[in-house]
């Protein structure tokens, strides 16, 4: 039995304390990596907030928020597990990946499709909790969520696609409040998949050599050594929209002030960026979700205060 996956953070808690039966199971949905459901959370948690923002201001609704974060882990898990499944020819070929659950022979491919079926219904069961116009919504973005994995195949710009799924709870969250979509939502959307954009490319030119070797693509390659101005303008555009959309939700200063602080973070990521050093890229990475965090306690000041 392999007792760690080469890209996860050394000494993790699934590593430490999960049954050695269960350990290549929560491997395979990355729960010994929690910053990829932290990512998938946060647009969630933006949405459900500037929702209670453009009402009546308050605690935002608690229930919704645990639904969404059980959600985000699970499905963000089911989506990990598709990946692999999808990657386990190219994952078997690359240092950093031979030794997932798949490729290294913990999880059988048939298993690995059960446990996604898993998955995928314990995700359904958390989005009929919510009122039938977010139920389509939500089980729209399965459409995107399918065709993700291989996109790297095809193009250049599969963060496009990774962006389009991983914010996609920021419209899900706003019609679970108003039962229906609005133009601020859409807005706090194409902000987000902008950030993606961003953080992805950082994430992405960690394996910019192995990914040639191999034969797919990714915007990081696309960019190569203009990354950082690139990854610059993700940032400034997804400040805009969020920003635009807080607007049109009449958000107040506390909010503002919520992505001028995520406007700082972004920029400090840009002074530490070195697109050939894999190991800060992927501590760079895992700082979106304090960049997230800013803004989402911008948010939340903002509509305790009302």
């Amino acid at each position: 039995m392999i007792d760690h996956v080469a890209d996860a953070p050394a000494d993790n808690w699934v590593d430490r304390f999960m049954p050695e039966a269960l350990r290549p199971y929560a491997r395979l949905m990355r729960l010994d990596r929690p910053i990829g459901w932290w990512l998938l959370l946060l647009p969630c948690w933006w949405g459900l907030t500037l929702a209670q923002i453009a009402g009546q201001g308050g605690v935002p609704n608690l229930w919704y928020g645990l639904l969404f974060l059980l959600g985000a882990i699970i499905m963000r898990g089911a989506g990990c597990t598709l990946n692999d499944i999808a990657d386990r020819d190219f994952d078997a070929k690359v240092a950093r990946t031979r030794s997932r659950p798949i490729p290294s022979g913990q999880v059988s491919v048939r298993g690995a499709f059960i446990f996604l079926a898993l998955q995928c219904l314990m995700g359904l069961l958390i989005l009929l909790q919510f009122n039938w116009t977010t139920v389509v919504i939500g089980a729209a973005s399965l459409v995107i969520v399918a065709i993700y994995p291989f996109m790297k195949r095809f193009t250049y710009w599969p963060q496009v696609f990774l962006g389009l799924a991983f914010n996609w709870g920021a419209l899900v969250s706003w019609s679970a409040i108003h039962d229906g979509l609005a133009s601020t939502a859409v807005l706090l959307y194409l902000g987000g998949i902008s950030w993606t954009l961003a953080y992805d490319t950082i994430y992405a030119h960690q394996d910019k050599e192995d990914d040639v070797l191999i034969g797919v693509k990714s915007t990081a390659l696309k960019f190569g050594a203009a990354s950082a101005w690139w990854i610059g303008g993700f940032f400034v555009l997804a400040l805009l929209l969020i920003e635009a959309s807080l607007w049109l939700a009449q958000a107040r200063l506390l909010a503002h002030m919520g992505v001028a602080a995520a406007a700082l973070h972004a920029a400090w990521q840009i002074s530490r960026l070195d697109i050939n050093d894999p190991q800060r890229c992927l501590k760079l990475f895992r700082s979106n979700r304090e960049f997230g965090l800013l803004i989402l306690l911008g948010l939340l000041l903002d509509t305790l205060t009302r």
